[in-house]
């Protein structure tokens, strides 16, 4: 290998190095944030194939007519509820987006009652409505004062207009709650 290819891979080499550092050390804030409570995990729902959006003519109250968890979505939400639990991480509030996909998630994670926040409505298929669910998300989350952690299942673009962090399917962006920009404080991919 002559000098040039052994510079280049020792550059990639380290670079790979502090992306994997930096994502450790983000899942760590991510843990800590959630152990010391009053932050909000803000999860995209998990595996969902089909793109992005529904199917034309999809009605919200029908789950049949919208893009649903493929059976890894399923299993891997109930991991992530199982790895959550493991690492002693409770949730004083579960709210999702009334998406089936959302609820899903939400549900099979087993970390209690969970309810529909239309605030967090898919902002790629309601992109009239983007801006204001945008600024309602953003309230939820400045409002959120107590003790311990919420827990918000929603779609990976509504997770992008809060923080501007783009999640994969089923990973938690942590913030800190009661501000008014979604400041991320960490990030965990569990599945």
């Amino acid at each position: 290998m002559n000098r040039m290819h052994f510079a280049i891979v020792a550059l990639l080499l380290g670079l790979y190095g502090v992306v994997g550092t930096a994502a450790a050390d983000q899942s760590t804030d991510a843990w800590n944030a959630l152990r010391a409570g009053a932050h909000v995990a803000l999860m995209r729902h998990a595996d969902a194939p089909g793109g992005v959006g529904d199917p034309p003519g999809f009605r919200v109250e029908d789950c049949a007519t919208q893009r649903n968890l493929s059976p890894k979505g399923r299993a891997d939400a109930e991991t992530i509820g199982a790895r959550l639990k493991q690492q002693g991480i409770a949730f004083e509030k579960i709210v999702s987006s009334p998406w089936c996909r959302c609820v899903d998630t939400a549900k099979l994670l087993d970390l209690g009652t969970v309810e529909t926040e239309p605030t967090f409505g898919n902002v790629v298929v309601l992109r009239d409505q983007r801006e204001a669910l945008t600024v309602g998300g953003r309230a939820l989350i400045a409002r959120w004062t107590a003790r311990g952690n919420l827990l918000v299942v929603t779609h990976g673009a509504n997770i992008f207009a809060l923080t501007g962090v783009s999640p994969a399917s089923g990973e938690i962006v942590v913030v800190k709650a009661g501000k008014d920009r979604a400041a991320p404080v960490g990030r965990l991919l569990l599945d």
